[in-house]
């Protein structure tokens, strides 16, 4: 639980950003399933969290930049930071628009981060995201983000930040409950508007990071029947949707966005400064673009076709392919000679979900099996294959949980039976699979097994702590008794780069000694976070 912080400081600041991706991570599919508005598309709350996530990877370089220091970053930093980050990584209308409220925000916050500060940045972030929109429209996340600053403003003079916090939450709360009769599409759905449920989500973190404590929230259950689907063209909605950043200047951005609003609906252009991000949905994607030349220089520029399916633009694409997170490079070189596409996770650096977009596209693939081998990566998994499917690739997400898991799903990968058929065989073997690690306490802490000191060798079971021990060895020995006792006929053992073979060696001893008829195989890890993992089929 953060420790309440009456005073929205850079280390609030940083909280703030971690706690707004770990909720919309939860919530993501949940917003995406209500998302009617603009277009019913299904992808607000995945470009919600792709939006937070470049904002909480900015905050976080700031913070690794003065870690060799004794001192934190300055809460301007920090601010200033989170607003970049969302608005380079902003997606979709609904990003687009949060990276421009977090950029009014933190032009205020730069200054001073009080309650009043807070108050006003609140006001300021309302009044620029409703000037960005080309037409806003009342039942949306605009709506929202001034009822949040409308409360908050009503708050006494001598309230703290936590107040300030909390009345932005509760208005903004009110507010989204409203907008299913705000807005025909909603109302016909059944649904609140699902950028401003984002919004609330993310407000409920920042009331978290200065208070302790989240709030409590309970949204409507999604009606039953309700499935969005991609808008059709046919009916009358644009064919595309384009975004891009752009570097331009102030003048030249006024003519965009009159040039942009007579081909296109739903623009938006946030941003400042010589840098800006660019939304709109057209059906002359060519045409948004040379619009964006004109002005400046554009460059990432995404576009999605709504309601078709898209194949990569290489030529000849291969059916299907695996792309598998994993924490080595003996491992890495492992998965590669099976034939899957591989992303590194270093030890303290997970990977971001558009390094895992990124090698989905590496794998060239209309078929994609995803598996993140790490419990923490889940969410950010989710995004990665979420944001894929509207590049026209199919992907399933396996949620293995330990390395091990990801090798038993690959080694029954058959990519001549079907895809739902090969998903459900490797889901299978991962999902047989428990898996261990060995660990080195780095201090005295409580756990399941007892209390442990710092050096101590901890056996991690299905991720919590069951063996403390002196040495790897003895570990490692109890940590297989403890798996084998129920059962298994294979051992997977992987090695990090400091434990010698004769350790595998032993190890494959014991087991061949106390359990008949299990085998065990034993591959190199290389350089990785444990010194030891295990896996039991």
């Amino acid at each position: 639980m953060p420790q309440t912080a009456d005073d929205l400081d850079a280390v609030a600041v940083r909280t703030w950003c971690s706690l707004a991706l770990q909720a919309l991570g939860r919530e993501r599919e949940a917003i995406d399933a209500i998302n009617v508005y603009p277009v019913a598309d299904g992808d607000t709350g995945t470009n919600l969290y792709l939006t937070v996530e470049s904002a909480a990877q900015a905050v976080e370089a700031v913070f690794a930049a003065h870690e060799t220091g004794t001192t934190v970053p300055v809460t301007a930093d920090a601010v200033r930071a989170m607003a970049h980050g969302a608005l380079i990584g902003a997606r979709g209308n609904s990003g687009t628009i949060l990276a421009q409220l977090l950029r009014g925000m933190a032009g205020v916050l730069a200054d001073g981060h009080d309650a009043d500060h807070l108050r006003r940045a609140l006001t300021t972030a309302a009044a620029a995201a409703r000037q960005a929109v080309a037409h806003p429209v009342e039942g949306t996340v605009l709506t929202v983000a001034a009822a949040a600053a409308e409360a908050a403003g009503r708050t006494a003079d001598d309230a703290g930040t936590s107040v300030v916090a909390q009345a932005a939450y509760e208005g903004a709360r009110t507010a989204l409950d409203a907008t299913t009769g705000q807005l025909a599409v909603l109302g016909r759905a059944g649904v609140v508007d699902a950028g401003g449920r984002g919004l609330v989500t993310v407000l409920g973190a920042l009331v978290e990071a200065v208070c302790g404590q989240a709030p409590e929230r309970t949204y409507a259950a999604v009606p039953a029947a309700f499935l969005p689907v991609p808008q059709d063209c046919a009916e009358g909605g644009p064919a595309f949707e384009v975004i891009y950043l752009l570097e331009a200047a102030d003048d030249a951005v006024d003519r965009l966005r009159t040039r942009l609003d007579g081909i296109g609906d739903s623009l938006v252009v946030v941003g400042g400064d010589g840098l800006w991000n660019v939304h709109v949905h057209v059906d002359d994607a060519g045409a948004a673009v040379e619009a964006g030349v004109e002005a400046g220089r554009p460059y990432r520029i995404r576009i999605t076709h709504f309601g078709a399916d898209r194949v990569h633009p290489h030529a000849e694409p291969v059916q299907r392919a695996v792309v598998v997170v994993v924490p080595g490079d003996g491992l890495r070189a492992l998965c590669k000679e099976a034939g899957a596409t591989t992303v590194l996770a270093r030890p303290g650096e997970p990977p971001a979900s558009g390094e895992l977009v990124d090698a989905i596209r590496r794998a060239h693939a209309r078929e994609v099996v995803l598996l993140p081998n790490d419990a923490e990566l889940r969410h950010t998994a989710a995004a990665a294959a979420e944001q894929a499917r509207t590049e026209g690739v199919r992907v399933a997400l396996i949620p293995t949980r330990a390395a091990v898991q990801g090798i038993a799903a690959l080694a029954v990968h058959e990519p001549d039976r079907s895809f739902d058929e090969d998903v459900v065989a490797m889901t299978a073997a991962a999902g047989a699979t428990r898996y261990a690690e060995l660990a080195v306490a780095e201090r005295q802490s409580w756990t399941m097994a007892g209390i442990c000191q710092a050096g101590d060798i901890l056996g991690l079971i299905d991720g919590d702590v069951a063996v403390i021990g002196e040495d790897v060895p003895q570990t490692a020995r109890n940590v297989l008794d403890r798996m084998l006792a129920a059962g298994g006929e294979l051992v997977t053992l992987v090695l990090g780069e400091a434990i010698p073979d004769s350790l595998a060696d032993a190890l494959e001893e014991h087991v061949r000694e106390g359990y008949l008829a299990v085998d065990t195989v034993v591959y190199r890890g290389g350089h990785q976070c444990a010194p030891l993992l295990i896996g039991v089929e």
